[in-house]
């Protein structure tokens, strides 16, 4: 008797907007070898939107990642079928802006637990069911290479993002799976209302708007340097000569430079 063929397959979760939904459409796209690609967002309505887009069958988990109870038929579904994850993509994720204490409660703890928490929910339930070969791309961002004043919150968490995922990269070596973490800058998706900054983004600060990238760049550029086995994607020449001088500099002394740029009270004490 014949087997069945083991379902070849990539996850990714934050489907419904920004980069992820930009990732399950290159991936679709470009992955001939994938039968299907298991999305995760809450907004049901924008996957099946997606679903008609794209030439490769979703599977869709209408999931709040707030709250991992929901994640239990996706862990159900991942035991069931067995499939091979070829690609895992970690895109959901948000950010407000605001000293601490001044953004609620809620949003302050929700960053930590969906820009951490969930992203190391998904990846261990789909740990298990990662091909030989397999690329895990897990979005961070550059506001992980120092702290953030004013986006405290969010760039810890991206902090732990890049951590973490370099620490997974070296683990899963001897199984010839790579991890990358991708840490662009200011990327022009919804992710700028989310945060608060307006829609036009004229109260997002100028050097930033300068350098904001679109997502499809942002996306093709972290498939290729997943491809080509990096730990590490970074976008465009502003953002990897940010990276460089983060490395090279004291983090006070940078952030004292920016305390005076944004008229900061206190930087000269």
């Amino acid at each position: 008797m014949k087997s069945e063929k083991q379902l070849q397959i990539a996850v990714v979760t934050g489907a419904s907007s920004g980069m992820g939904r930009e990732t399950v459409i290159q991936l679709a796209d470009r992955f001939a070898l994938l039968d299907e690609i298991w999305v995760l967002a809450r907004r049901e309505d924008r996957l099946r939107d997606l679903e008609r887009q794209v030439p490769v069958k979703l599977r869709i988990f209408a999931v709040d990642l707030l709250n991992l109870q929901e994640l239990d038929p996706f862990q159900e579904e991942l035991s069931r079928l067995k499939p091979n994850v070829r690609f895992l993509v970690n895109a959901a994720g948000f950010g407000k802006t605001g000293p601490v204490g001044q953004t609620s409660f809620y949003e302050e703890t929700g960053m930590v637990a969906l820009n951490c928490q969930a992203l190391c929910a998904v990846t261990h339930m789909v740990l298990p069911f990662l091909a030989k070969g397999a690329r895990v791309i897990q979005f961070a961002s550059a506001a992980a290479f120092l702290p953030q004043p004013d986006f405290a919150v969010y760039a810890a968490s991206k902090a732990f993002v890049l951590s973490y995922s370099r620490a997974l990269n070296r683990e899963l070596k001897p199984k010839n799976i790579k991890v990358t973490a991708v840490c662009p800058g200011p990327v022009k998706t919804e992710f700028f209302q989310a945060m608060g900054e307006g829609k036009d983004l004229k109260g997002y600060p100028f050097y930033k708007r300068l350098i904001m990238a679109k997502p499809e760049k942002v996306v093709k550029k972290a498939i290729e340097d997943s491809i080509l086995r990096k730990s590490v994607s970074v976008y465009g020449v502003f953002v990897k000569a940010f990276w460089l001088f983060s490395k090279a500099v004291p983090h006070e002394w940078i952030l004292s430079v920016l305390d005076r740029i944004n008229g900061r009270k206190g930087a000269e004490e």
